[in-house]
C-alpha cells in the first residue's frame, strides 16, 4: 500500500507537469531557462517554497529544534522580511532590466569580469554545498522511513548511496528535459503536498498524545519542556562557546538579515522564478505569498522536532538528524507513508532540480556565451544547459555521501558553508544598487576580500565569534573596501537602469498592505514567543 500511494502520487505529478508543457517551446532561451516568462503568482509561490524547503529543512531543522528548541525558527520567520524587500525593491528593477541571470546585472553595472567571477562562485556554491547536502538528507530520510538497505539486503551506508544515485538521477532528468517550467509545475503540486503531508505529522502526533484532542496534546508537549518553545536564544555570539552556539538572538541584527536578503533577493535559484514571471504584479504576488508561507512553515519544520523531544527525550542528542524520520515512522499510518515519501521525494527533487537549472543557466549565458562561443544561437545554449545539468548532477551525487556526520547537524553545516559565498556576492550586488560611486575595480576587490576574510576568520584563526557575526563584520568591511578602492581608481560613467520593455511593470495594488501585514506578523510572533 505504501509503495502504491508513492507511485500514484509521483506518477500524477510527472503526468500533470508533462501535460502542461506539451505545447511549450523548450528550445529557446526564455522557454527553457525562464519558463517562457509565463509564471503566475501561485506557481511562483509554490515553486519558491519547495525550492527552499527540502529535506535539509525537514531533517536538519527538526533535528536542531529537538536539541536546541524553537530558536532555529529565526531562519524561517525573518525570510518574510527579506521577501518584502524582494517584492517592493528588487523585483521591479530586475524585471525592468529584463534579466535572465543575476550576474547579467553585474556586467551592466560593473564589467564582464565581475559577472564571470560571480557566475563561477555561484556554480561552485551549488556543487560544493547545496546539492550534496540536499541529496544526502533526502537519502537519509527515505532510508529511515522505507528501510531501503533492509529491502535490498545491503548495509545502511550502501542503502544511502543507492538512494542518492536514484534520486539524483531522477532529479537530473527533470531538470535536463523540462527546463524551469517543468520544475515550477512539479514544485507547485509537490509544494502544497508537502504542506499537507508535513502538517499531518505534528497533527497526528498531537492527537495521539492528547487522546484525540489536539490542543490537549499541544499542552502536554509544552508542559513537558516549555523552555524549548522560546524563540529567543540566550546563547552568546561573542567569546567562549560562541563558535558552537546555534543561533544567538543578537545575530538577527548583524549578519542574519544580510544572508536572508541575499538568499531571497539575489540567489539565482530563487530569483529565476521571479525573472520568469508573466508581469511584475504576478512576481510580487508570488514573493509575498511565499512570505506568508514561510511564517507558517515552522509548523512543519520546527514543531515536529519539539514533539520529538517529548517522545524520545535526550536519547537522540548525538543523532538529531534521525529524529524526524523516526517520528514519521511512529505517527504516520502505513498507507500514508507512501504519499509522504513521494512528497519528500518531490521536495528533494525540487531543490536539486532548481539548483541544477540555475547553475546550467548561469554557465550557459554568463560563461559559455560570453567566452567560449559568443555567436551561439538559442538552441545551442539550451543544449549546453542540458549538458551542464548532467555533469553537475554527477558531481553532486559523488560528493553527497561525504557530508555525513556534521557535528552540529546538516542544516548548520549548510549555513556555515554558505557564508563563504553568499556574503561577498551580496555585498557586491547591494553596492551595485545602492552605491553609485563603487567602481568595477572596487567590486572585484570587495569580492576577493570577502572570500578570504570569512575563510581566514572562521576556519584558520577560528576566532571566538558566531559565524553569523563574522558575516555581519565581513559585509561592512566589504562595503568599506569597495569604497576605498573605488576612490583610488578611475571614475566610471554613472550607471543608468534602462527599461528593456520585456514585461508589464504595473505593481500589484495590495503589495504594500500585504508587506505591512507580514512585517507586523513577524514582530508579534517574536513578542509572543520570546516571552515563553
Amino acid at each position: 500500500m505504501a509503495l502504491l500511494t508513492f507511485l500514484l502520487f509521483t506518477g500524477f505529478v510527472a503526468f500533470y507537469a508533462t501535460y502542461k508543457l506539451r505545447r511549450d517551446k523548450l528550445n529557446t532561451k526564455d522557454g527553457y531557462f525562464l519558463g517562457g516568462r509565463s509564471l503566475t503568482g501561485v506557481v511562483i509561490a509554490g515553486s519558491l517554497l519547495l525550492t527552499n524547503i527540502s529535506t535539509e529543512h525537514l531533517v536538519g531543522m527538526n533535528g536542531s529544534a529537538y536539541r536546541n528548541g524553537a530558536i532555529i525558527v529565526a531562519w524561517e520567520v525573518t525570510s518574510a522580511l527579506a521577501l518584502v524587500i524582494a517584492a517592493l525593491y528588487f523585483a521591479p528593477r530586475y524585471l525592468k532590466m529584463g534579466l535572465t541571470t543575476i550576474p547579467e546585472f553585474l556586467e551592466k553595472r560593473f564589467d564582464g569580469l565581475t559577472r564571470t567571477l560571480v557566475a563561477l562562485l555561484l556554480i561552485i556554491s551549488f556543487v560544493a554545498t547545496l546539492l550534496p547536502i540536499v541529496l544526502y538528507t533526502g537519502a537519509l530520510n527515505i532510508e529511515a522511513i522505507f528501510d531501503i538497505s533492509e529491502l535490498l539486503n545491503v548495509t545502511t551506508s550502501e542503502g544511502i548511496w543507492i538512494t542518492i544515485l536514484i534520486v539524483g538521477s531522477i532529479g537530473a532528468v527533470y531538470a535536463i528535459f523540462g527546463g524551469l517550467k517543468m520544475v515550477a509545475y512539479t514544485d507547485t503540486i509537490n509544494g502544497f503536498g508537502l504542506l499537507v503531508a508535513g502538517l499531518l505529522v505534528p497533527t497526528l502526533a498531537l492527537l495521539a498524545i492528547g487522546d484525540g484532542n489536539i490542543l490537549e496534546g499541544m499542552s502536554t508537549v509544552f508542559r513537558h519542556s516549555p523552555e524549548k518553545f522560546n524563540v529567543i536564544s540566550h546563547e552568546s555570539g561573542v567569546g567562549e562557546g560562541a563558535r558552537s552556539a546555534i543561533l544567538p538572538f543578537e545575530v538577527l541584527f548583524t549578519g542574519l538579515m544580510v544572508n536572508q536578503i541575499y538568499f531571497w533577493t539575489m540567489h539565482q535559484s530563487i530569483i529565476q522564478r521571479v525573472l520568469g514571471a508573466v508581469n511584475l504584479k504576478e512576481a510580487q504576488k508570488g514573493l509575498l505569498f511565499t512570505g506568508l508561507l514561510k511564517i507558517l512553515v515552522p509548523l512543519v519544520i520546527v514543531l515536529p522536532g519539539l514533539i520529538g523531544f517529548y517522545y524520545f527525550g535526550e536519547s537522540l542528542y548525538d543523532n538529531p538528524d534521525n529524529v524526524y524520520p523516526l517520528l514519521v515512522k511512529k505517527v504516520l499510518p502505513l498507507w500514508l507513508t507512501g504519499f509522504f515519501v513521494a512528497v519528500m521525494m518531490g521536495a528533494i527533487l525540487s531543490t536539486f532540480n532548481s539548483a541544477l537549472n540555475s547553475a546550467a543557466t548561469v554557465f550557459s549565458l554568463d560563461i559559455f556565451k560570453k567566452y567560449i562561443q559568443k555567436d551561439a544561437n538559442e538552441k545551442k545554449l539550451v543544449v549546453i544547459g542540458k549538458s551542464t545539468s548532467a555533469i553537475l548532477a554527477i558531481l553532486a551525487i559523488g560528493i553527497a555521501p561525504f557530508v555525513a556526520n556534521a557535528p552540529d547537524g546538516l542544516y548548520q553545516l549548510l549555513q556555515q558553508l554558505n557564508g563563504i559565498f553568499f556574503i561577498p556576492i551580496a555585498s557586491v550586488i547591494i553596492a551595485g544598487f545602492l552605491f553609485p560611486r563603487v567602481t568595477a575595480a572596487g567590486a572585484k576587490a570587495g569580492l576577493g576580500f570577502g572570500l578570504l576574510f570569512y575563510v581566514f576568520m572562521y576556519y584558520v584563526l577560528e576566532v571566538n565569534l558566531h559565524f553569523i557575526h563574522i558575516w555581519g563584520i565581513e559585509f561592512v568591511l566589504n562595503i568599506a573596501i569597495m569604497h576605498i578602492v573605488s576612490a583610488l581608481t578611475q571614475k566610471e560613467e554613472k550607471f543608468i537602469m534602462k527599461d528593456a520593455g520585456v514585461l508589464n511593470l504595473k505593481p500589484w495594488r495590495f503589495a504594500k498592505p500585504f508587506s505591512f501585514f507580514l512585517i507586523l506578523f513577524t514582530i508579534i510572533l517574536y513578542l509572543v514567543l520570546g516571552n515563553v
